[in-house]
């Protein structure tokens, strides 16, 4: 039994316990089973869904989503979230060069779909209200129409279930393809990462058009039979309540969401015993945000992944968390991770170099893209585009990506080193660090920084305390200071726009 059946099976189980809330309602394993079966029979009967079609759905966190999600998988369909932060034009190269049949649009971006159902004539377009809107299908009209029917159960574990575009940080996005299999091996790495249970309650706030908010909690609840308190978004002032009020065990929350839980005035006083761990990733986490949480005996899990790998590959465990503070921690458990040089081979004990992952979890390819495919898979491994190593105990270390490595004067400099160093200064807020061309060091280094409110620091100030903290070669031939930085929708930072303003 594949993905495809876990909520049909756990509304079989426990058809009471809630599975969602959202807002104020509960929505229970029950009924959680019969929405995805409406929905499956809509994509079929309505829609004329077939087994590897592509369907899209843009919108901000919701149930119906998660609907679209299970309804896709039930009937063999390529479900395909799109980043509502991103513009009609990137939307549609996605839809283009998926070949949607559908996409499902949430109601405040029904407008800006409009080129895009103009220039789109083979997409079939569906919104959320009942109201006729020509030219559209509306989803709970079709619904009611589709109701009494079903849709067969494909449960095939080699089918392609899931195509995420990559965030596209590098350049053009590329779409990953993710099977049934890799999304069920990806929640038993989950599970078994997060000791997760049938009674734990998962808030989660990071988008689902993304594999981190979709996969490294949100599907291995559903797994387990667990609950799982969905925000649309994420605001510290709900994230606060939802802490406060429904008492979640297990949640992730990002290094970039940290300073507005900490600056909240509810945030000192705030009772956090319901909370087991608290997951992280997406960037390197400086010491002080690990503290954050250490502080306040919750541990704090780094977990490593990417889009291509579910994302799942090394994670820390409550265990550990303590103890192996600062890294990434160890293999997840149904994955292979290996360190290799420039010549794929294997990296000593602390020695830096690529990151390498194998396992159930990894993408098959990107979609239609032999090319990007033959350079990212050999042999069944991944290769990540990212540096890391690994210690005497087994313990793994992210480094930086590869592409950000900065050669200067014919030395490595890892900027994420710098960076970690520069967020440590009492003034500075956040600093990214990136190479620039330079005719006599081959690269030199640029920070770009970002001040605390009501600071003022200049760059002789910031080289001089720089001074006994890295070697001289690593400090940064200029210093930019700007009001935020550039960022994607996983507030990851846009080191390519950053590269080209230095």
């Amino acid at each position: 039994m594949t993905i495809a059946a876990w909520v049909e099976k756990a509304a079989l189980k426990y058809p009471e316990k809630t599975a969602l809330q959202f807002e104020g309602t509960k929505i229970s394993y029950g009924d959680f089973d019969q929405e995805i079966k409406n929905t499956a029979a809509l994509l079929f009967h309505a829609l004329d869904i077939r087994r590897g079609d592509r369907v899209a759905y843009l919108g901000q966190n919701h149930p119906r989503m998660l609907y679209v999600f299970f309804a896709c998988l039930r009937i063999g369909a390529i479900f395909l979230p799109l980043n509502w932060r991103l513009t009609a034009a990137e939307h549609h190269h996605m839809l283009t060069e998926s070949g949607a049949a559908a996409l499902f649009v949430g109601g405040p971006f029904e407008e800006q779909c409009q080129p895009l159902k103009a220039a789109l004539k083979d997409v079939k377009f569906v919104h959320m209200s009942a109201n006729d809107k020509p030219g559209w299908y509306s989803m709970p009209k079709r619904l009611r129409e589709t109701k009494t029917v079903s849709a067969g159960l494909t449960d095939d574990p080699r089918d392609p279930a899931l195509l995420i575009f990559t965030s596209g940080t590098t350049g053009h996005p590329k779409g990953a393809v993710l099977t049934k299999s890799a999304l069920e091996t990806n929640a038993k790495n989950s599970v078994n990462m997060h000791d997760m249970t049938f009674d734990d309650i998962i808030l989660t706030i990071l988008p689902l058009f993304h594999v981190g908010g979709l996969n490294i909690q949100t599907t291995a609840a559903f797994y387990v039979g667990a609950t799982v308190v969905l925000h649309r978004t994420f605001e510290a002032e709900r994230a606060i309540a939802a802490l406060k009020d429904d008492h979640p065990s297990l949640t992730i929350i990002l290094p970039a969401h940290m300073p507005l839980l900490a600056s909240h005035g509810a945030w000192p006083a705030l009772d956090l015993s319901s909370l087991r761990a608290v997951t992280t990733g997406s960037c390197v986490v400086p010491d002080h945000m690990t503290s954050f949480w250490h502080d306040r005996n919750i541990p704090l899990l780094q977990v490593y992944g990417a889009s291509e790998t579910c994302p799942i590959a090394i994670h820390q465990t409550a265990k550990d968390a303590f103890e192996t503070a600062g890294s990434i921690g160890f293999p997840a458990k149904y994955c292979a991770v290996r360190i290799v040089d420039e010549n794929d081979e294997d990296c000593a004990v602390d020695q830096a170099g690529e990151i390498l992952i194998k396992g159930d979890n990894v993408m098959t390819s990107y979609w239609q893209d032999a090319p990007e495919t033959k350079k990212s898979l050999k042999d069944g491994w991944f290769y990540t585009g990212d540096m890391g190593y690994q210690d005497a105990k087994g313990c793994y270390h992210f480094v930086d990506r590869k592409k950000d490595m900065i050669i200067s004067g014919g030395e490595n400099i890892y900027p994420a080193e710098l960076e970690v160093v520069l967020g440590g200064h009492p003034d500075i807020l956040e600093a990214a660090v990136v190479g620039r061309p330079d005719e006599r060091w081959g690269e030199a280094v640029v920070a770009f920084i970002v001040l605390k409110a009501g600071t003022t620091v200049s760059r002789e100030d910031i080289l001089t305390w720089l001074g006994g903290r890295l070697g001289r070669y690593k400090h940064p031939r200029d210093i930019h200071f700007i009001a935020e930085l550039p960022r994607n929708e996983m507030r990851k930072i846009l080191k390519e726009k950053l590269r080209a303003m230095a």
